[in-house]
């Protein structure tokens, strides 16, 4: 019987012949099939899988392993590019469409021998909170199927929790890595903006898209991000680093730790989730870390800013999809190229990828860009400013990830201002470009995960992963 802890266990098995990637690949390819009703995958790749494990095992015969990923089974959000595989962002727009190039990050696991099993399904463009905004159907948590996995990334996030692959790629815009981690149980984690490569994944927003990473435990996913964070000329957003998380699994290292008062005193907190968190933060001081209180009154202008701006960014970069270049073409008649794109595009894209599209237009349009669009830039500068100001006093910052554990199916898809209040706590890291990951360490009275979201300075990746594994190992 095949079983998997983590990365480094998994090739330590593997030199000693007590397993293969044939054998995992197997063992995934059955978890896929038995937990069909939870809809995670768009597609699974089970031929060319099971040929790439066997290569690699008939390569690993006489040699030692020598690709950082070697065998690793990874599946990938359906917004991120794989050569001659379809990826479609969850839209009928790009129903059927063939990337013609990999992902740089998708290429940087494969050049280390890592195996992608298939993608996942997620919300139409990486719109959503709950998964329940794709063309292939709404994805069902794993833990609890009346309950969302959390959005976008939610069969990512399904994947990795219901153990159907080792690690997964996600995207997040949001939130859209942390949340559906937080719901499902597992680690997410979204870096700096700039740390890896957006070249190959589809936009949303592009200021504030990052590609993200799933995982049972902080150290598998510090060996995804050392592979996948290499510098790419492709991607001029890029920021430069040096490649390594030098990870060490045992650190008792002492930080400086922040909480903002808003935050936990906020009125849609769940009143279990705020005793649990500040529990975690007492027991962090008596450990010798410094507990400090921040003042933040910002916290109800982040969901606005965040929506306005990332709505504004959508109307452009899916301005593409028109059914000429790109997309979907409709066989109804039509007098004229105007109709023909209304008719495209109408019924390509679904009903909260529509709204967002008009949503931004809205705010760009004359009249309005100064009234909402140019505020919402101030308030960004504004949170970038508190965020460096909050930085200089504390190493990391401790946040709730959501309001509330994972929600009932169709709970609120009829409320899209309830549904975006759902990410009030997460956008805010996307909006500083920060790195923030979150670490399931609870279990509420309902049943359901919840943890901690931790939040370092733009670029200091290294310690935000090192501090969240010393509190995940405890």
């Amino acid at each position: 019987m095949f079983l998997f802890s983590n990365i480094q266990q998994y090739h330590i098995d593997l030199i000693a012949q007590r397993t293969s990637c044939t054998i995992a690949v197997e063992h995934y390819l059955d978890a896929i099939s038995k937990n069909n009703e939870l809809n995670a995958f768009v597609e699974v790749y089970a031929t060319e899988a099971l040929q790439r494990a066997r290569e690699l095992d008939e390569k690993r015969i006489n040699h030692n392993i020598k690709g950082k990923l070697h065998g690793v089974v990874i599946a990938l959000k359906d917004v991120i590019c794989y050569k001659d595989h379809k990826v479609t962002a969850a839209s009928k727009i790009l129903n059927s469409f063939t990337s013609l190039y990999n992902a740089s990050a998708v290429q940087y696991l494969i050049d280390e021998e890592a195996i992608i099993i298939g993608t996942c399904n997620c919300d139409e463009f990486a719109m959503g909170s709950s998964n329940e905004n794709s063309v292939y159907g709404i994805v069902k948590n794993p833990i609890d199927q009346t309950k969302v996995p959390g959005g976008s990334s939610g069969g990512s996030a399904v994947a990795v929790s219901a153990g159907m692959c080792m690690v997964s790629l996600g995207s997040d815009t949001g939130g859209s890595v942390r949340q559906p981690a937080d719901f499902c149980g597992i680690v997410g984690f979204k870096p700096t903006y700039g740390r890896i490569s957006r070249y190959g994944l589809i936009a949303y927003a592009s200021s504030f898209d990052q590609i993200g990473i799933f995982g049972n435990n902080i150290a598998d996913v510090c060996d995804v991000l050392n592979v996948i964070s290499r510098t790419d000329e492709y991607d001029s957003t890029m920021i430069q680093h040096d490649n390594e998380i030098k990870f060490q699994e045992k650190q008792e290292k002492k930080f400086r730790i922040g909480y903002m008062k808003d935050v936990m005193e906020h009125p849609m907190l769940d009143q279990e989730i705020k005793t649990a968190i500040f529990k975690r933060l007492d027991s962090l001081k008596e450990e010798g870390h410094e507990i400090t209180p921040i003042n933040f009154d910002l916290i109800d202008y982040v969901v606005p800013a965040y929506y306005v701006l990332t709505a504004a960014e959508a109307t452009s970069n899916l301005s593409r999809f028109d059914g000429i270049r790109f997309g979907h073409q409709s066989t109804s008649p039509v007098s004229n190229l105007n109709d023909f794109y209304i008719k495209n595009r109408s019924e390509g894209f679904g009903k909260e990828v529509k709204r967002r599209i008009m949503l931004g237009n809205f705010v760009l349009s004359s009249g309005y860009y100064d009234a909402y669009y140019s505020k919402a830039q101030q308030v960004r500068k504004m949170l970038v400013d508190k965020t460096e100001a909050i930085f200089a006093t504390c190493d990391l910052l401790i946040l709730p990830v959501s309001p509330t554990t994972a929600f009932n199916l169709n709970e609120k898809a009829k409320d899209p201002i309830a549904m975006y209040l759902a990410d009030i706590f997460t956008v805010f890291a996307n909006l500083a470009g920060i790195p923030a990951i979150a670490v399931p360490l609870f279990k509420h009275t309902n049943g359901l995960p919840f943890g901690l979201q931790i939040l370092a300075a733009k670029e200091n990746d290294e310690i935000l992963l090192q501090f969240s594994n010393q509190i995940f190992t405890q």
